[in-house]
């Protein structure tokens, strides 16, 4: 069955697609799962039954959403937060990027006999550990405040660091716009955070929102240059996320704005394409390989991480929920996925079983992790049982 749109009916198609947003947006709030995974799943549904497909402006949109939640999740962690907890963070992040990263590279190149471009597309996918979900449930549990929650928080950043920097150094040219590339980011590290509050400041009341505007160039600018490099145009946006979160820390308005702005209309379109992009078909097919890239990657996760939260004296318990939380997976899993079929470094139906592994690791360990090993000792008493 296909969408029966007229092709000229461009606002047709774009009802169909903000409906299928909004239904998400709704739906996530009473089934109490993300919104960015009730997309994706609407996704599936909406390609699979009606054949919901993208047009250029829908690949636009969704490319630029990804990019600024990209720009987000860098700035997400507070600066004093992660050099207070920069040396836990740091070893916990690193192995729970290295380490399914590893294994699931050797699987597909070994095991599963992919490419090697593949192979290295499937490492990167299985690496992420999705700070949104891990973001939403610290703050639901209470534990985003706690140094215990902004631990788990400080090693996600580290973890999609190492996943970002990686899909962009092992994809790219190494030539003058590489070199270019790294200057750009630089420069920007070192400037924007300078020229934002100054240019915010004198054009507050400003109806046009010049500075959101030259935020947006600037962005747009580096994931040019990125493109050229033949690297990914989220590895500039990451770095420079990070960059400007004292300011955005500073301002929450302006922070709430670019939120509203991504979150609200950008990123949908953004799941909901990675969504129909996979096929039943192909997942029936491929369930074997399903499960296998599951266990890689949960199996690495908790071989890496449980060891390292131990070393830092945490109990048996707290370090389980921790790896647990380490072991999500959805933003930037479903990112490098379509990054690899975009640029043909995988096909369809490698495409369809590393989603479908990202999606399974954004609910598995965390209902497991918050059903037995929530560590309610970091909560406030007076905000225990608070809804």
């Amino acid at each position: 069955m296909s969408l029966a749109i007229p092709a000229d009916n461009l606002w047709a198609f774009a009802a169909v697609w903000l409906a299928l947003a909004t239904g998400a947006a709704f739906l996530s709030r009473r089934i109490g799962l993300a919104a960015a995974l009730v997309e994706i799943l609407l996704g599936v549904l909406a390609g699979n039954l009606i054949g919901l497909r993208s047009n250029a402006w829908v690949d636009f949109i969704a490319g630029f959403g990804s990019i600024m939640l990209t720009f987000l999740a860098g700035a997400e962690i507070e600066p004093s937060v992660l050099r207070r907890q920069l040396r836990p963070a740091a070893v916990i992040g690193a192995i729970s990027f290295g380490a399914p990263f590893l294994a699931a590279m050797a699987y597909a190149l070994f095991v599963a006999h992919w490419t090697w471009d593949a192979s290295k597309i499937a490492g990167v996918a299985m690496s992420t550990t999705s700070v949104a979900v891990v973001y939403a449930v610290m703050v639901e549990s209470r534990l985003a405040g706690s140094d215990f929650g902004q631990l788990i928080l400080a090693a996600c950043f580290i973890t999609d660091l190492g996943t970002v920097v990686a899909l962009g150094l092992l994809f790219a040219n190494y030539n003058g716009w590489l070199a270019a590339l790294v200057i750009a980011i630089v420069l920007a590290i070192v400037f924007v955070p300078k020229i934002l509050p100054a240019v915010f400041s004198r054009t507050e009341r400003w109806v046009s929102e010049p500075g959101l505007r030259l935020l947006f160039l600037i962005i747009l600018t580096l994931s040019a240059i990125a493109t050229a490099a033949k690297s990914e145009g989220v590895l500039p946006a990451y770095f420079l996320g990070l960059a400007c979160a004292g300011f955005l820390f500073a301002n929450p308005v302006i922070a709430r704005r670019l939120r509203s702005m991504t979150m609200g209309f950008l990123t949908p379109f953004y799941f909901l394409k990675a969504g129909t992009l996979v096929s039943f078909a192909a997942a029936v097919g491929g369930i074997g390989a399903i499960a296998a890239f599951f266990l890689v990657k949960v199996i690495a996760k908790c071989v890496g991480v449980f060891p390292a939260t131990r070393l830092f004296r945490h109990t048996p318990k707290n370090a389980s929920y921790i790896t647990l939380m380490m072991a999500t997976g959805l933003t930037f899993g479903t990112i490098s996925s379509l990054y690899g079929l975009t640029h043909h470094y995988i096909d369809q139906g490698q495409y369809t079983t590393l989603v479908t592994v990202v999606i399974l690791t954004a609910v598995i360990p965390t209902i497991i992790a918050q059903t037995f090993f929530h560590p309610a000792e970091f909560v406030d008493p007076e905000e225990r049982g608070v809804p």
